[in-house]
């Protein structure tokens, strides 16, 4: 097989249809068929259900088709990288986030990175965690910033923190004349605002899970876009909202800790398998040294910290390396 083969198949499996991939590839459809079943014939199983409508892919041909977009997206980075270093362009480093990472740690190690290595343009692109699964694997974004596990085989995930959670309340509730802590159970018959609404599954389906796992059952669930439409909410008293503690970003409202501290949302960073990028290593070396510094917004009474990323009394020593791409 050959790198055009995989652009043909993936341009089938995207299409769904034979004609209009052939359309778009600006080739006949009969030679388009016939590279397809050649790659069938050489791998010696069935990649596309020719008699559904739309065409689908077998079992076999999903798996080939998330491996095919990463070897072509690797290719694409290949080409791109070897011509910023031939022609002394800098090199770029695109980061997806999720929007709650930006109350968090986010912004900080964005400008540790852009401060140590002043020759990588550093691109910041707001993905849902779902989505940076699939970016990761197109090539679209090298390291993700999320808060939903994946069971992807083809995506590694390191887990930074947890951050635990906290009961947003309007001043006007009788929650809010209970101490700085509160149950979980708490939530019980109340009207519970969770986001986003799509796409799913999210942090939203994450909150549920939790109240689920207690068989805690609100009266009611109102699902909103954004954690700025759901705190709006529960300031007009139209129910409570659970959120990341870094998320308080509403002084008209209470925010009351959770007292169990498995009750949590994780921050991770994502990449892809078996990528040996030099800015794997170099991100998770300055995640460590920026929670050693104990930033404001890292209070430890919010958040668990998993080896080894565990804050330590000062920043570790360490020597700054450039990505090889880099020019001084």
């Amino acid at each position: 097989m050959d790198i055009r083969q995989l652009k043909y198949f993936v341009a089938v499996a995207n299409a769904r249809n034979f004609t209009r991939a052939s359309e778009l590839l600006h080739i006949a459809q009969p030679p388009l068929s016939r590279q397809i079943q050649l790659l069938e014939d050489e791998l010696g199983v069935q990649l596309i259900l020719r008699n559904s409508r739309p065409l689908r892919l077998t079992e076999a041909g999903r798996t080939f088709y998330e491996q095919a977009l990463q070897i072509i997206n690797r290719v694409d980075q290949l080409k791109t990288a070897t011509r910023q270093i031939g022609l002394h362009q800098r090199q770029t480093l695109s980061l997806g986030f999720v929007a709650s990472t930006l109350y968090g740690g986010l912004p900080m190690l964005v400008r540790k990175l852009r401060q140590h290595y002043p020759d990588v343009d550093v691109q910041l692109v707001e993905l849902t965690s779902m989505q940076q699964f699939m970016a990761l694997k197109s090539g679209r974004i090298d390291v993700g910033f999320g808060r939903i596990r994946s069971n992807d085989s083809s995506v590694a995930r390191t887990v930074l923190r947890e951050e635990r959670l906290v009961l947003a309340i309007p001043p006007g509730s009788p929650l809010a004349a209970q101490s700085s802590r509160i149950s979980l159970k708490e939530i019980t018959g109340q009207k519970l605002i969770i986001y986003p609404k799509e796409p799913r599954p999210s942090f939203a389906d994450h909150v549920l899970s939790l109240l689920n796992d207690q068989a805690i059952r609100p009266s009611e669930v109102h699902e909103v876009r954004e954690i700025q439409t759901a705190l709006g909410m529960v300031a007009a008293e139209s129910g409570l909202c659970l959120i990341p503690a870094s998320a308080r970003l509403r002084s008209d409202l209470l925010y009351r800790l959770i007292d169990d501290p498995h009750i949590t949302s994780p921050i991770i960073l994502s990449h892809r398998l078996n990528d040996n990028a030099w800015y794997i290593d170099a991100i998770k070396q300055l995640v460590r040294d920026m929670y050693a510094e104990k930033p404001p917004w890292l209070d430890v009474e919010h958040n668990v910290f998993p080896n080894p990323t565990e804050p330590q009394a000062k920043p570790a020593a360490r020597k700054t390396h450039r990505p090889k791409t880099s020019n001084g």
